[in-house]
């Protein structure tokens, strides 16, 4: 690969919510670049940023994709990340491995929620930002509103440097207001145009825009600004400086204007990208941690000095095995040599160093600052893991992974796919770690946790993809657990007799209800040996083991307190067994006399979602029983916060994306159990004792 100064190398990702056409922006920057010889397709299967079988299917990114250019004697790599919330982690990852972000905004659907959240996240980073309005050629496209409402939901007055010409099937290229100069480019799609002069019905509204371009050049630099002001006129070349240094500095947002999949608009978007965005040493510095100190520390990426990189992806290969992404912020790192791994603590041995494109590989000898590799075969190494030299090692915060919102229990077709299920799906979750997978002991499922109903299917299809394991999703049961109303007093005797040794035990217990998550306690309160030490545990276990059980609706017992303070025992016929069928009859004889009653786990949700979807949302969260918590505005979105039954959460992502328009996202953790109202425990608990007659009658 040929070597390029670093002052030459700029390091771009793609961010939206999906469908706003972030993909075809990539692949006409690439086939701009000469980086391939077509213009890829999404809904073709020639995409090489969508290279996966599920991409290709969903047509749609489900995760990050890697590819790299040359233009204008700059090398330009393309991180092109996932807009469905299913997938934000990745996008949100990706963030970190840039040094700018290009926010593509649809020119119909204009600016979604997760577009907002990323916007934010990138502004918190120091990442320089451009905005590049997309789909300008397809019917009901709106400039001028898209333009407002990037204004409004983003917060920017935004700098334009290329405006359209021609709205829905009549836009045919843009107007450069640093020229201001038309460029009208062929429909085939091959990216080429010829430079013009304005047309008339333009040239009224190119001049108001390119006032507005020049004024925001003009507030980002004092002196720019007196002579703006005073009414000189700024020439082109003091000009671009102001405009890099602003945007560098995070004071001036470019917005340009096009159509992936038209490819209209990409060379002003690439000569922008080379002569506004930073190179990997203009970067705003980062943010670390001293592993012996614990304080946070600022460095600057260089050249010369310490290794640094992160791990902000990894990929489960049934080929190459793991492939671990990495950007390096600083120094450089070579091919079969060891490196530090500060996140934990430990040194991994670097192999091969691979630069990706799409799904081509080629090795190289280094990893310089800058650089976005991947390293096969890293044994110990996670998403978020710094690389560093011990000598003088950082560790660069890692990013919180969000809770999963949405749940399904997991069955093998067959006996080889169970057998190979559990390795297989530990791949997977190294993959990608909002993958959640337990063993829930209560009701014998595994059960598979992700963002949502698309996350969890793309990830089983990959596997079965990958690593042949077949398996089918069905909606997990509920946890519920059955619980004491009151206190009371249960007597546990069990005498039989049948010729020879019998058995015979007898327990008194006194039981009452523990606050919620207290769980179990038992109270050994014998005295003068009513029962001999050696069946005290015995006693207990039968008392567990009837717990477990459960008596309501064969859900388990808890968050009570049981308390042995009496019973009798037969020298010759008592037994462990006898003395654990009394605990198990103590028991149930409590339960009889206080009540049980069923709890439910209830948790926190919070759902961010445009303005106007606020009326349904509410109705919709108070039709699941829901309690809402509060209400607070972020931009034009509404953050709103509510506890609602677990029960009644099983089907919400798909039924937020139908009430908001996909525009909606929510987070979901455990927040406590409370008692399920009587109506609905009564189907459950009646729903519970079929099921237990079917398997009796089997």
């Amino acid at each position: 690969m040929k070597e390029y100064g670093r002052e030459f190398l700029r390091n771009i990702g793609l961010f939206s919510h999906s469908g706003a056409g972030k993909t075809s922006l990539g692949e006409a920057l690439l086939f701009t670049g000469k980086a391939t010889t077509r213009l890829g397709k999404i809904e073709e299967g020639t995409s090489i940023l969508d290279s996966e079988p599920e991409e290709k299917h969903r047509c749609s990114s489900i995760s990050v994709a890697v590819a790299h250019f040359d233009w204008d004697k700059h090398l330009i790599n393309l991180v092109d990340t996932p807009g469905d919330p299913n997938f934000v982690t990745d996008a949100r990852n990706a963030l970190r491995a840039v040094d700018a972000g290009i926010f593509v905004v649809d020119a119909i659907d204009r600016v979604k929620v997760l577009t907002e959240k990323l916007w934010s996240e990138a502004g918190e980073l120091g990442l320089a930002r451009f905005v590049f309005i997309s789909r300008l050629d397809r019917e009901r496209a709106d400039f001028e509103a898209t333009l407002e409402d990037i204004r409004k939901a983003l917060g920017i007055i935004p700098c334009p440097l290329t405006v359209p010409v021609g709205t829905e099937n009549e836009f045919c290229g843009v107007i450069d207001l640093i020229k201001m100069k038309a460029l009208i480019y062929e429909p085939d799609g091959s990216g080429a145009f010829k430079e013009d002069d304005i047309p008339d019905e333009h040239k009224d509204s190119a001049v108001s825009y390119q006032e507005k371009m020049i004024e925001a050049i003009a507030e980002s630099d004092d002196s720019l600004l007196e002579k703006y002001l005073e009414g000189e006129e700024l020439d082109k070349k003091e000009l671009m400086k102001a405009l890099r240094q602003g945007v560098i500095a995070g004071n001036i947002v470019p917005l340009l204007v096009g159509s992936g999949t038209k490819n209209i608009g990409m060379k002003p978007l690439l000569d922008a990208i080379v002569e506004c965005l930073p190179s990997p040493l203009e970067r705003a510095e980062l943010s670390a941690i001293d592993p012996k100190t614990g304080n946070t520390t600022m460095f600057k990426p260089s050249e010369d000095g310490p290794f640094c990189g992160l791990i902000f992806k990894t990929i489960a290969d049934p080929y190459r095995g793991k492939l671990s992404m990495m950007r390096v912020f600083s120094g450089s790192q070579m091919a079969d040599s060891a490196v530090y791994n500060s996140s934990r603590k430990l040194k991994e041995r670097i192999g091969q160093i691979l630069i990706l494109s799409g799904d081509n590989v080629e090795g190289v000898n280094a990893a310089r600052v800058g650089d976005i590799v991947a390293i096969p075969k890293l044994k110990e190494a996670q998403t978020g893991d710094t690389f560093c030299t011990e000598a003088d090692a950082v560790e660069l915060p890692a990013l919180p992974w969000p809770q999963p919102v949405i749940s399904f229990a997991v069955v093998p077709h067959s006996q080889s796919d169970e057998d190979k299920l559990s390795a297989s799906l530990s791949r997977l979750t190294e993959e990608d770690p909002t993958l959640k997978l337990k063993h829930d002991h209560q009701t014998n499922e595994f059960i598979l946790s992700g963002m949502g109903q698309v996350h969890i299917e793309s990830a089983l299809e990959r596997m079965k993809r990958k690593f042949s394991v077949a398996v089918d999703l069905k909606a997990p049961k509920i946890p519920y657990f059955e619980t004491f109303r009151g206190k009371a007093i249960g007597e546990g005797k069990y005498r039989k007799q049948s010729g020879g040794r019998g058995q015979y035990g007898w327990c008194w217990l006194e039981i009452w209800p523990l606050e919620r998550g207290q769980g179990f306690e038992f109270e050994d309160a014998i005295v003068g040996g009513a029962i001999p030490r050696s069946y005290i545990p015995s006693v207990e276990k039968g008392v567990k083991e009837a717990m477990d059980r459960g008596i309501l609706a064969g859900y388990p017992i808890t968050d009570v307190h049981v308390k042995l303070y009496d019973g009798k025992y037969h020298d010759v016929d008592s037994s462990d067994m006898a003395f654990q069928i009394a605990g198990s009859l103590g028991l149930k004889a409590a339960a009889e006399k206080a009540g049980l009653m069923l709890i439910e786990p209830i948790m926190n949700i919070e759902v961010t979602a445009p303005d106007e979807c606020l009326g349904d949302i509410t109705g919709d969260l108070n039709r699941r029983r829901g309690r809402l918590q509060g209400m607070e505005s972020k931009g034009t979105s509404q953050v709103i916060k509510a506890q609602v039954p677990l029960a009644e959460m099983l089907r919400y992502a798909p039924d937020l994306d139908s009430i908001t328009s996909g525009r909606g996202l929510f987070t979901m953790e455990f927040s406590h159990y409370e008692e399920v109202p009587s109506h609905i425990a009564e189907k459950i608990i009646e729903k519970a004792r079929r099921e237990t007659r079917k398997e009796d009658e089997k």
